[in-house]
């Protein structure tokens, strides 16, 4: 039995990555889907109670897992599902212990960058330092005069 751990937060986005795996991974899967819910800002938490967040945060993986696991079951496969409660790390040591060892795919929406368009350009790997050393000697024979 093929054993995936996936973190979702947007049921589109996770049936865009998931779909692929669903036709090529063979024989039973077991799905243990982790809701990974939006954070609440400093501002709203200082007004509302930890049960009222642990509240909000289940409603909102219920509906999560609605949109999802009909079509995971479809296929025969068994699905089980959380709200992630730990940092990404935690919570999949926490996972494998319990579960033992599975395939870990990250299936979570991309987040925006810091001028709020989503990264569309990622860093190129290599000698980044040289780089930056050469646009710094090429500024400087540009202003040398």
């Amino acid at each position: 039995m093929h054993k995936l751990i996936v973190y979702v937060d947007d049921a589109a986005h996770a049936m865009g990555v998931l779909q692929p795996l669903m036709v090529g991974l063979p024989g039973p899967r077991q799905w243990i889907l982790v809701g990974c819910a939006p954070r609440v800002t400093h501002h709203v938490s200082k007004w509302v109670t930890h049960s009222a967040r642990e509240n909000w945060r289940s409603k909102w993986a219920d509906k999560l897992f609605a949109q999802l696991v009909p079509t995971l079951q479809e296929a025969g496969d068994e699905v089980l599902t959380l709200t992630g409660k730990h940092n990404l790390q935690a919570q999949t040591e926490l996972l494998q212990k319990e579960h033992g060892q599975a395939r870990v795919i990250d299936a979570r929406r991309p987040k925006l960058g810091p001028s709020g368009l989503p990264l569309l350009v990622q860093p190129a790997p290599g000698p980044s330092l040289l780089n930056s050393w050469m646009t710094v000697a090429c500024a400087g024979l540009v202003f040398a005069d």
